[in-house]
């Protein structure tokens, strides 16, 4: 168990984010404002996600007091060069997930851990392995499961993720949102 001098403070309002923090018994309170999160299209694969955590860690720096430890973190989905974020609609989560069945993409999550006085940037990434799923089996998930606050239209702890990932190269936590593992080495250095 970690005994951080300072009160934790994690910057989303992902529920699995919440969820991974608290099974890994760390007291930490949420604070959530909501940031821009528009991004340059030169930037590519893990890029993206730092480049967003940064971002997000940036806003709250302002409000952040000096016995607080800011965590910021933000998850992108990698495939044929492009990066599928959360999708607006049922049409756009269909086409993101068609393009991930049958394949192999990457998930990149990036992480800030942030002081008054520090600030540390770091990522991870999976490959994950898709095997053939049904349309039917698309929409029964997507009427059902409502993925459209999951960057690539899918959590690996849902339905499809049951049913559909074949394999993984990596961390799972690193695909529901946050590489804890990384994050608790991490935060043993604070």
């Amino acid at each position: 168990m970690l005994n951080l001098p300072y009160q934790l403070i994690l910057g989303s309002k992902s529920p699995r984010r919440q969820q991974l923090l608290e099974t890994l018994g760390l007291p930490f309170t949420t604070r959530v404002l909501e940031v821009d999160e528009s991004y340059s299209d030169d930037l590519q694969a893990q890029e993206i996600p730092l480049f967003l955590a940064d971002l997000k860690a940036n806003a709250y720096l302002p409000t952040l007091g000096t016995d607080e430890l800011l965590i910021t973190a933000d998850t992108v989905v990698w495939i044929h060069g492009k990066a599928l974020n959360k999708p607006a609609n049922k049409i756009e989560a269909l086409e993101m997930l068609r393009s991930l069945i049958g394949a192999t993409h990457e998930v990149f999550t990036g992480v800030g851990i942030t002081t008054t006085n520090r600030s540390i940037r770091f990522y991870d990434r999976t490959a994950v392995t898709f095997s053939q799923l049904t349309e039917e089996e698309l929409h029964f998930y997507i009427d059902r499961y409502h993925p459209f606050d999951k960057a690539g239209s899918y959590g690996a702890q849902d339905w499809i993720g049951l049913v559909g990932i074949e394999s993984l190269e990596g961390s799972y936590f690193n695909v529901m949102g946050l590489p804890v593992h990384k994050l608790y080495q991490h935060l043993k250095q604070m």
